[in-house]
């Protein structure tokens, strides 16, 4: 399957008309403008528009935008859900290395989020799968409500330092709420460097938790 030209009245008349030709959807192609339509007086002098369309396997990944794949993705994971909101694209990039953000704004929007940030680790999950599985590549793909993983993460590094100058304090252990993996890390690192405690993960499954300990204690001493 090879790229083709098509030329229409307008940009979007054309695209369906290469879609249709090629019998792909919208998200899996490309879409290059290589001539711009003009408008005519009562039609005469008017040109249409050429556009190239390319199928993404024909590409290689350091030609793929995506982050625009990544937001067009997400964008129909939604309108899928019956969910109105718009989605922002903070960061973009192409190739293996691409790491993207994607921010979801509009009302009520907690659903999204789910009882810990577990539906949006699911939303970001399917993202990151879909859009790999296209570019047949690893790609970064991170997805926020309004801002709620900076929040939640800020949250995190302040409970991280409280508690560990309670067990620094009072010399005994302590246990946080089981915590997806990413929100874990964020506990590791926060204390990595801190001279009179260190952190262990401990359980399993969604039930594992990071455990704040002194220094020199070890996993026998936790309640």
């Amino acid at each position: 399957m090879e790229s083709i030209e098509i030329s229409a009245n307008s940009e979007e008349e054309a695209v369906d008309l290469a879609l249709a030709k090629l019998g792909l959807s919208r998200s899996e192609v490309e879409v290059v403008v290589v001539k711009k339509g003009r408008g005519g007086l009562f039609g005469l002098g008017s040109e249409e528009v050429r556009v190239r369309v390319t199928p993404l396997g024909l590409l290689s990944n350091e030609d793929v935008d995506v982050g625009g794949m990544a937001k067009e993705v997400l964008e129909n994971l939604l309108s899928l859900a019956g969910i109105s909101a718009s989605v922002n694209l903070e960061a973009g990039g192409s190739g293996d290395q691409a790491l993207i953000a994607l921010d979801i704004e509009g009302e009520d929007l907690g659903i999204l989020i789910g009882r810990r940030g577990e539906t949006l680790s699911s939303v970001q999950y399917l993202v990151n799968l879909i859009v790999g599985r296209r570019l047949k590549a690893g790609v970064g793909v991170v997805v926020d409500v309004a801002g709620y993983r900076q929040r939640r993460y800020e949250s995190l590094r302040l409970l991280a330092r409280r508690l560990a100058d309670q067990v620094r304090s009072t010399g005994r252990s302590v246990t946080l709420e089981p915590m997806s993996a990413g929100e874990r890390r964020i506990i590791h690192l926060e204390l990595k460097d801190d001279p009179y405690v260190t952190t262990q993960s401990i359980g399993q499954g969604e039930a594992r938790k990071v455990a704040i300990l002194s220094k020199g204690d070890s996993s026998e001493n936790l309640p």
